[in-house]
């Protein structure tokens, strides 16, 4: 599906969408607690759908009511569970782990490019504790036997992803068991939100550094009734869009107080020239005169396209850095960032692991590809207030792996010229 987005400012006020980071493991947490938990979530997105069907492939029984997840626990299916991951990485590599300590033996099913994110340093570890592991880097893998208590040791510097799904694993298991992370820990931020989310269903997994201590022989218990928290990393476009269209734009249900790493858009936007103000819940972003940064990404890497797109309307230089693991995700995002913007007009260079933009002029627009890719389409979109032309964006059904209703709230904002 393509979309034309004609020249226009965007200003006002939304609600920011539920955190489908946060979503998935509450949803996880739930369906292997010991009651039915209610999980508020007033709107849903592909990847959170990819998470609901796989649990449910493990045993447990789920409802949607348009507001909220109903989450009852169920016993594992008495064969073999087929779980169908879509294109949700964090589905994959949470509940991989998760089905060996159930001892299911599953297949799970990948579709776009997933098969291609790296999965080897999570194998190894698991297939060190009893989990055979079949079909690596195809679109079907399986797991197969019962995984073993012990010490699990993990690179912290490719996927917070793998420490967070032995998390949810290991309390299961009947021996207590330790994460032991190698290296620099990348996008820690991620691991805190699981802790937390372990934390509200009675799982207690102690940290020191780069070392997680977990008791086995725990239960998870249900709190009864959870909230999904607001999304930062969908927030920071409608942030952005307001530097690229010079008008304030306030997001209401956000926390300041939030573990989620991408709450630091508020101060890369503050260094960039931006005022932030806070009422209650209720972010207000108003632009200032905006000048070029150097941003660290390694502990952010979501952010980039949308910073991207904010980067083109700072006068001067802006360097993000650190952003190697982009070239993994749902397209190579240094290169994709890269032609869409460049398509646009804008002054942009793409390293190995950097971007490297010059912005503080208008872009001319022109038609750009998603490349199958939510976050790429959706800095497309914020970048339009900048081009002095039309935007046409081709595949824009991409939003619907975290934000469906992208373009709804893109109409919100639209003031027309």
């Amino acid at each position: 599906m393509d979309i034309t987005i004609r020249p226009a400012k965007l200003g006002g006020s939304l609600s920011a969408i539920p955190s489908k980071s946060h979503v998935h493991r509450l949803l996880i947490c739930a369906a292997l607690s010991n009651e039915e938990t209610r999980v508020l979530c007033p709107a849903s997105s592909r990847d959170i759908d990819a998470t609901v069907r796989c649990l449910e492939a493990l045993g447990a029984r789920i409802t949607y009511d348009g507001g909220s997840f109903s989450v009852l626990p169920g016993g594992p299916p008495s064969d073999e569970g087929v779980l169908d991951c879509g294109e949700s990485g964090s589905t994959y590599r949470f509940l991989f782990p998760v089905a060996g300590a159930l001892g299911i033996e599953a297949v799970f099913r990948l579709h776009g490019r997933l098969p291609l994110r790296p999965m080897d340093a999570l194998f190894e570890t698991l297939e060190s504790r009893g989990i055979a592991i079949t079909g690596k880097g195809s679109a079907s893998v399986r797991s197969k036997g019962r995984l073993q208590s012990g010490v699990f040791t993990i690179p912290g510097d490719i996927s917070s992803q793998f420490i967070s799904g032995l998390l949810f694993a290991l309390p299961l298991l009947e021996g207590d068991s330790e994460i032991r992370i190698t290296g620099k820990v990348e996008s820690g931020k991620y691991i805190d939100i699981t802790l937390e989310a372990l934390k509200d269903f009675g799982i207690r997994a102690d940290r020191i550094e780069n070392r997680i201590f977990v008791p086995g022989g725990q239960r998870y218990h249900s709190p009864g009734q959870v909230q999904g928290e607001g999304d930062w990393s969908n927030a920071a476009f409608w942030l952005c869009g307001a530097m690229t269209s010079g008008k304030p734009v306030t997001i209401t249900g956000l926390s300041p107080d939030s573990p989620q790493g991408d709450k630091a858009i508020c101060s890369i936007l503050r260094q960039m020239g931006a005022e932030i103000q806070w009422e209650k819940d209720a972010l207000t972003i108003t632009p200032g005169e905006l000048h070029g940064v150097d941003v660290d990404v390694t502990d952010i890497p979501d952010l980039v396209p949308a910073l991207a797109a904010a980067a083109c309307a700072a006068e001067g230089i802006t360097k993000i850095l650190g952003a190697g693991r982009l070239r993994i995700k749902e397209s190579d995002r240094l290169e994709s960032v890269t032609r869409v913007l460049r398509t646009l007009g804008a002054n942009i260079t793409e390293g190995e692991d950097f971007l490297i933009i010059k912005g503080g002029r208008p872009l001319a627009g022109g038609c750009v590809d998603s490349w199958g890719d939510h976050r790429i389409a959706m800095m497309a979109a914020i970048t339009a207030p900048l081009c002095t032309g039309s935007v046409k964006i081709t595949g824009v059904e991409a939003v619907n792996k975290s934000y469906p209703g992208f373009f709804e709230d893109l109409q919100v904002l639209r003031q027309e010229t």
